[in-house]
Order: structure tokens, then C-alpha cells, then sequence
């Protein structure tokens, strides 16, 4: 008895996009076997499901944005350059270390205080219109300086050459002010993606500040003492030439109001910016007393050479971890985060303190530092997305430069305590002073969120 013929199975289903037009398609040709009826469809398969692309690569799908990322990150390359191709100048030459660090300690104070106004004429009169000049004028301070180290000039011209680099745009802040512009939107797609450029650009920073310095150190060894300055401006005024050339992604400058000085309220003004400012210094003391507490504990065991590479581990670990924050989606809001991000920085610098102190290995110092860094780039993330949200309208420049600024000035007084702490005591006790500048930090935003809820309609 011959066997019933099995209905044959349909095929996979077609995409809509993909199916070619019912004329064209190739009709299925029946064939029969010994006791099977065989229906063969030589019609075009679907492709499996293509993985969707991931946040940052949908993130640069907008148009325009690959540009002027290109140009900012060689502009901001040399932010980590400049000052250690300063010290290794100066004090090459003058064989003065003190002289080397007053002079780019000058350079610093001078950048808090012009910088926040560099950032309010970009506001007001747009990025192309005020970076160029204003990082021509900070390249010709590099190259003053440079000249004045090369020609025995007296120390006090050093200082004033050094002063004039505060022009220096931020960058930094130039960047996320564009992708706040392009991603501006209330929906959650936009606060995603937002979210995401925050974590790419602080990545970014540490990228830069990791291979700046080691970028430096070679340049001046290998080629000659004042090639890390030269490098640097030339880096600078290129990156910054190539950023400002795309108009397209440039925030547009919004009018000003007759009668008025200024475009809405101050950012120093603005409802809940001054506590984040205040935590801004309290983080950047985190950092600049950390750089100088591990050189010394490097140098006391006779390694100092190997300092600079176990600081690139730390701004390794949060490069790392600022890109994975990046592409995850967390629950709540900024200012919800804000708190548990600084307790996980705090509980996480306690790390380098526990191995130095407990083994006194600069190998598993290394370590702890890899897994210490791992908090700085979450806490930073979130706290310029806090800055962002709390800006007015049309300052969003001045804003974040308020908050470097205040991130300056805290690794300068983190130095400080840190070089004094290890001076005096010891260069594992000095691991203490960031420990107690991250629980500064998130005792500073607890109290805040604790007043805004108490101010909060019931």
C-alpha cells in the first residue's frame, strides 16, 4: 500500500524588506521520488536575525559625530601631556624640581581662574568663534616657554609663559555640550543615549590622561627635553582646528536678552550646582592625592621609574569601567546614583590603603589601584550628568568648566595633603588622604539629597 505523501513544511518566513517581487521570485519545482512527493524551493532565504547593534555604536550613527570626536580627542590628547614635558623640561635644565612644580602649579591656578571665563565667551559667541583664538594664544604660551627653558631665560619669564596656556578651551566640556545638543530630547531613547556619550567622553578623559603622561615621558627621553611641549601644542592646535570645522554639530548660539548681561541665571546661582561643585573639589583631591602618595611609595622602594605605569593602571580601571557603564542602562535617577557611586568609591580607595600597608608590595599596590579606579569613572559620569541637568539654558560650557575648575582646585589641594601626609608620616599613611577625600564627597551629597528632600512638597 503506498504511503500518503507528507505535506511539506513551509519554508522560513520572508522579511517584508527582503522579499523580491512575486514575478521575479522563483517558483518552487515539484519532484517526485520513489514514494515522496518533494516540493524544492530554490527561492532567497532569509539571513538570521543580525545582532542589534550595541549603545555606542549606535551612538555614532549620528551624523557628524565621528568628526568632531576625531578632532577633540587629539586636542585633548595633550591635556596630559603638558605638564609632566613641563617638569621634565625644567628641571632638566635648571635641575630644579621645586622650580618645575611652582611653575606648572602656576599654570594651574591660572587655568581655574580664566578657564569658567574662557567657557562663558563660548557660550555666548559659539565654540569655532572663541576656541581657535583662544588655543592659539594657549599653543604660543607652550612655545614661550619652551624658548625661554632653551635660552636660560630668568625663572619669573617661565611663570608668565606657563600663565598664558589658562586659555586652554575645554575641550572636554565642548564635546558633551554637542552631544547634549544633538541627543536633546525628552524621550528615553535620548536620556539613553545621553547616558551613554557622558560615559564614552569621561572614558575618553581617562584614555587621555593614561597615555599623555607616558606619551611625554617618551618623547622628552627618546628625541630631546623640549620635544613633549612641541608635540603637544601642535596636537592641540590641530585637534582643536579639525573640532571646530564641523559647524554642523555645534550648538548654535541662542540671542541674548536685551537689557541683560547675561542669558538667564548664572550656573554658580543655579538650584543644587554649588554642592556639586563642592563635591567636584572633594573628588578631585581623591585624585591628585593619590598621584602623589603613589610616586612616593614607588620611590621609597626604589621604583620610582614604575610609578607612572601603576597610576595607568588606576585610569585603566575606570576607562574600563566608564565604558561599561556606558552600555548598561541603570536603574533611577542621576540623583539617586550620585550617593551609592561615591560610597563605592570610598569603600573601593580603602584597596590601595589595605595593600600597602598589609604587604607593602608596589605588585599588588598595582592591583588595588586597577580595582580602585574602577569606581572614579561611574561617580564622574554621573555627577556631569547631574552638572548638565542643573545648568541654565545656554550655559551648558560654563557650567561643566565650573566643575573641572573645582576639580582642579581639589587635586591641587590633594597634592598638598598628600605630599605632606607622606613627607611627614609616611607614604603608606598617605593613602589615607584619599580615603577620607571620597568619604568628604559622599558625606557632601548625602547631606545634599537629605536638604532637597526635606524642601520637597509632601
Amino acid at each position: 500500500m503506498p504511503q500518503s505523501s507528507p505535506r511539506p513544511r513551509p519554508g522560513p518566513r520572508l522579511q517584508p524588506r527582503l522579499a523580491p517581487h512575486p514575478e521575479t521570485r522563483p517558483r518552487p519545482l515539484p519532484a517526485v521520488t520513489q514514494d515522496t512527493l518533494v516540493i524544492a524551493d530554490f527561492g532567497p532565504r532569509t539571513r538570521s536575525a543580525r545582532r542589534p547593534p550595541g549603545p555606542y555604536r549606535r551612538l555614532f550613527t549620528v551624523p557628524g559625530t565621528r568628526a568632531f570626536t576625531a578632532g577633540n580627542l587629539i586636542a585633548r590628547l595633550p591635556m596630559g601631556m603638558f605638564s609632566v614635558s613641563a617638569v621634565i623640561m625644567i628641571a632638566g635644565s635648571r635641575g630644579s624640581y621645586a622650580l618645575a612644580g611652582a611653575v606648572t602649579a602656576t599654570g594651574l591656578a591660572a587655568t581655574a581662574v580664566v578657564a569658567p571665563w574662557t567657557a562663558r565667551l563660548v557660550d555666548r559667541y559659539g565654540q569655532a568663534r572663541i576656541a581657535v583664538p583662544a588655543t592659539a594664544l594657549a599653543a604660543l604660551g607652550s612655545l614661550a616657554l619652551l624658548l625661554c627653558v632653551h635660552h636660560g631665560a630668568p625663572d619669573w619669564t617661565l611663570f608668565a609663559a606657563y600663565a598664558a596656556t589658562a586659555t586652554t578651551p575645554n575641550t572636554g566640556g565642548m564635546s558633551r555640550a554637542r552631544w547634549a545638543h544633538l541627543l536633546d530630547g525628552d524621550e528615553k531613547g535620548d536620556k539613553e543615549a545621553l547616558h551613554t556619550a557622558n560615559s564614552f567622553e569621561q572614558a575618553a578623559d581617562e584614555l587621555c590622561f593614561m597615555l599623555g603622561p607616558v606619551l611625554a615621558a617618551f618623547l622628552c627621553g627618546a628625541l630631546f627635553p623640549e620635544a613633549g611641549t612641541l608635540v603637544g601644542a601642535v596636537l592641540m592646535m590641530t585637534g582643536v582646528l579639525l573640532f571646530a570645522a564641523q559647524r554642523s554639530t555645534e550648538p548654535p548660539v541662542r540671542p541674548r536678552v536685551e537689557g541683560l548681561h547675561t542669558r538667564g541665571t548664572s550656573p554658580l546661582r543655579a538650584p543644587g550646582m554649588r554642592p556639586l561643585l563642592a563635591v567636584c573639589l572633594a573628588t578631585g583631591a581623591v585624585f591628585g592625592s593619590m598621584e602623589v602618595v603613589t610616586i612616593a611609595f614607588a620611590d621609597e622602594r626604589g621604583h620610582r621609574a614604575a610609578a607612572g605605569a601603576v597610576l595607568a593602571l588606576q585610569a585603566a580601571g575606570s576607562c574600563a569601567a566608564g565604558l561599561l557603564y556606558g552600555a548598561l542602562r541603570p536603574a533611577g535617577s542621576a540623583e539617586r546614583r550620585h550617593p551609592w557611586c561615591l560610597a563605592a568609591m570610598t569603600v573601593l580607595m580603602t584597596f590601595p590603603l589595605l595593600a600597602a600597608a598589609l604587604t607593602g608590595s608596589l605588585l599588588v599596590l598595582a592591583g588595588a589601584l586597577l580595582v580602585a579606579g574602577m569606581a572614579t569613572a561611574p561617580t564622574m559620569i554621573t555627577n556631569m550628568t547631574l552638572v548638565q541637568s542643573r545648568t541654565p539654558e545656554g550655559r551648558l560650557n560654563e557650567g561643566m568648566t565650573l566643575a573641572v575648575t573645582g576639580l582642579l582646585g581639589g587635586i591641587a589641594c590633594g597634592s598638598a595633603a598628600g605630599g605632606w601626609a607622606a613627607e611627614h608620616v609616611s607614604a603608606t599613611a598617605g593613602y589615607g588622604v584619599p580615603v577620607a577625600a571620597a568619604a568628604s564627597a559622599l558625606l557632601l551629597s548625602l547631606a545634599t539629597a537629605r536638604r532637597a528632600n526635606s524642601r520637597a512638597p509632601h
